[in-house]
Parts: C-alpha cells; structure tokens; sequence
C-alpha cells in the first residue's frame, strides 16, 4: 500500500508552499485593505491537499475559499508540512489566518485571535491492534512507546496527564503529522500515537490494524485562527459562520468528506486493502478503457465493481445477476454484453449503463450530487428514483440534492409513502447504504492507484 497521496516529502511541500525560510517577525497588510487574504495550512486529508487532478480540494480548502468568494478576496495559501510550522507562521506574521484543524485551547487563544468554529473532535490514543493488551486506561499509558505531532494539541493533554502519572513518557516531534505517525503506527515503526478522531476515522480505512485504544477527555472544538493583530478578521470568519452561507459552507464540506464515511468495518477494509494488491491490477486496464469511453472516472468504476462482486468476475447471486458488475441478464443484452462472465464485457457494459443513469438525470443537477443519484439508479432502478424525486418535491425537498435524497429514498419502503408512488415499494435505504459504501470505497482505491 502506497504512502497517501498528501503524505508528499518536505522538500516538496516547501516548493509547493515557497515557505521554506523560517522568516522573522513581518506583518501582513489587512486583507480587508488588499481583499487578498493570506492563509497556512498544512497538507492533509482534513486540510489541504491536491488531488489526483493536481487541483486542491479538502475540508479547510473548501471552507477557506467559500469563505474568501463571499467577500470577493482571492486566497494565498502557504502550506506546511506540520502544526507546529502552521502556528510558527501565524506567529512570526507570515499569514493572516491558520485554517489547519486546529483545536481551540486556551493557551493558543491567548496568543492568537479565535475565528470560527466548523466541528468537534476527540483526541484518541492509536494503536495497532495486534499489540494486545491495548493501554485503556491513563495509567496503562505508563511505559508505552508514544509519540505525537509538536506543537499540537496532544502535547498539552499529555503534559496534564503526566502531572498526575509520572511514568507516563510521550516523544513530540514537530517534523512528522499526525497522518505520517498514523502510517507509522500501522507500519509498527511506532507503537502508540493520539490524534483527533477527524484524522483517525479516515486514515484507518486504508490503514485498517490501527485501533483506538481509548478517548482522551472530551470532544474539543476545531476551527480557525487569525494572527494577533487581525482580530477583525477573526470576528468576520465567526460572523459568516454564523450566516446561512456559511452554515450551508460548513455542510456542504461535511457532506463531502465526512457523511459518507460512516462506521468502522475492520473485516471490510482489511479485505479491501488486500485485494487492491491481489485483484485490482488484473482489471485496471478494462476500468481504464471504460472510463476513457465514457468519462467516468477510474476510480469510481473500480469502487462500483468492488461493491457489486469484490472484484469477482465469477459472481452470481440468487436472484440471477452475474459478474464484475453484477448486470442482469436483460440489462448486459440492452448492452450488448455476450458474456456477464467476461470482465472486459462486463466492466464496459456496466460503466455505459451508470453513464446512460447519469445522462438521463436532468442537466443541471450539479455534481456530485448527479453522479450519486446515478448510482443509486443503477443500484435501485430509475423508476424508482424517479418516484423518489416527485416525493422529495411533494415534501418540499430538494429533489437535486443527494443529502436531502438519501433522507427521501427510505421513504421507499415506509408503507406512510411508498403506496402513494407510481412503482410502489422499493428498499431506498439500501441504495443510501450502496453510494455510501462506493464514496468510501473510492477514497481509498483513488490513494491506491498508480499515478
């Protein structure tokens, strides 16, 4: 398994950020006086990082620039490879404002001005599961090999811990995140580390050995910092929040990298993780092929077929669907697929049959909202999608919104709805399950595949 495709050398990340100097006390000119705001962060899966695409996405990225169009700023963005770097920059002046998941504590609030608040998280002790017994208790920390990102939040909670159990030792190092001691721990580089639970909910899924052995206190709130001297600033960041742009911001970035996450599922993402190097390379050509054809991407094809069959071009269920993809027998003969069996058939037939779903929703349904009504057309049938849509709008929902949606389509199967619809009962909740488990499954197999 790869290394994270955010988990990139220092080196890179300095040329990438231009940031590489520790440069002495500067101040910035207001972004209210040159409407460009000026922002670290660092590179992260719950931050900032580029894509497949080389285009920057991510939760802080998203949240940063909604927040920036709204006042018509554009954003520079300096980009760190540690907390303890991002707080050194606020700092010494080099930006207006951290957005890097930052926890609130009130020693960083007596240097820096609060800005908003997005979410809430738990700092959580990290082990890796096959090092039993694990520590689930303060004192079971005593004499365990643990380390954490400097100048973090971790850092603080353990130096109040070790107050009251001397034997407890942790290591800080600012030059490693909390996502490469993550790796380290599942590596067995590391023993134990802590990290918000944000970052561990999402790094497990590729690394699935990683377990949590305990909670550390209670849930903290995370958001943004400005520099001292820009309080003005802060206090704009907690008022767009509060606004219902920002309110629908902060949504919209949950909806995107969080909701779809859902439980921890050892068994699942062990097998994921394994077959991504057993069976995946034998078909990456056909879902290369597949997706050229019709514009879908590598990853989502490749996350479908892992939700239909795992991979399996022999699959069959009981009620007579077949192969990588799982195609009943009318829909692969609408396609022109001769053998359900045949993985290069199958994969094609299935990725211009999710085109076709896609291509039958209307035009301006924006992504990637489109996309996900798609595949819960492919998993439960267009007309019953379609059903679904009349009552969304009948509810007065968004019938172009897949977080309204996947609240609509259960509706499928309460006997309250579903006799009033033209194609009756249908298992909705199913399909919330299926796009779900495809969105998870496309995180991970996109961090997997070669560049």
């Amino acid at each position: 398994m790869p290394l994270f495709l955010w988990m990139m050398p220092v080196a890179a990340l300095l040329l990438l950020s231009g940031c590489s100097d520790r440069s002495p006390q500067v101040v910035l000119s207001s972004p209210f006086d040159t409407q460009q705001l000026v922002v670290a962060t660092r590179n992260g899966p719950t931050t900032r990082y580029l894509g497949r695409d080389q285009l920057a996405t991510g939760p802080e990225h998203d949240l940063v620039t909604a927040f920036a169009d709204s006042r018509g700023w554009t954003v520079e963005w300096r980009v760190y490879e540690s907390t303890a770097e991002v707080v050194e920059a606020l700092d010494t002046g080099r930006a207006h404002l951290a957005a890097a998941g930052l926890t609130h504590l009130s020693a960083r609030s007596e240097r820096f001005e609060p800005g908003l608040v997005h979410g809430e998280v738990v700092q959580q002790v990290v082990c890796h599961r096959d090092d039993r017994p694990l520590p689930n208790t303060i004192e079971g920390l005593a004499g365990v090999d643990l380390q954490v990102t400097g100048e973090s939040s971790y850092v603080a909670r353990l130096e109040e811990l070790a107050r009251t159990v001397p034997d407890l030792t942790f290591a800080a190092d600012p030059s490693r995140s909390s996502e490469v001691l993550l790796t380290q721990v599942a590596t067995g580089e590391v023993g134990c580390t802590v990290a918000d639970s944000s970052i561990v909910r999402m790094v497990r899924r590729y690394w699935p050995h990683l377990e949590v052995a305990m909670n550390l206190g209670q849930s903290e709130s995370v958001g943004w910092y400005a520099a001292a001297l820009h309080a003005d600033l802060a206090e704009a960041t907690r008022d767009w929040r509060e606004s219902d742009p920002g309110d629908l911001a902060v949504a919209k970035m949950r909806e995107r990298y969080y909701v779809h996450i859902g439980e921890f599922d050892f068994v699942d993402l062990r097998a994921l993780n394994r077959r991504l190097d057993e069976r995946l390379p034998r078909y990456l050509d056909e879902f290369r092929q597949a997706a050229e054809e019709t514009g879908l991407s590598v990853e989502l094809l490749a996350a479908m077929a892992y939700q239909e069959s795992h991979w399996d071009p022999q699959a069959t269920s009981p009620t007579g669907v077949r192969g990588i993809m799982m195609l009943t027998r009318p829909t692969a003969e609408s396609l022109g697929v001769e053998d359900r069996l045949d993985p290069r058939e199958a994969i094609l037939g299935g990725a211009r049959y999710l085109a076709d779903r896609r291509a039958r929703l209307p035009e301006d349904i924006p992504e990637p909202d489109r996309t996900y009504l798609a595949l819960a057309s492919y998993n439960l049938g267009r007309a019953h999608v379609l059903d679904a849509r009349r009552l969304a709008r009948e509810l007065g929902r968004n019938p172009d919104s897949w977080a309204e949606m996947r609240e609509v389509l259960p509706l499928k199967a309460d006997k309250r709805y579903y006799p009033q619809t033209k194609y009756g009962y249908a298992r909705g909740y199913e399909s919330v399950h299926y796009v779900r488990r495809i969105r998870n499954y496309r995180d991970v197999i996109d961090q997997a595949l070669p560049d």
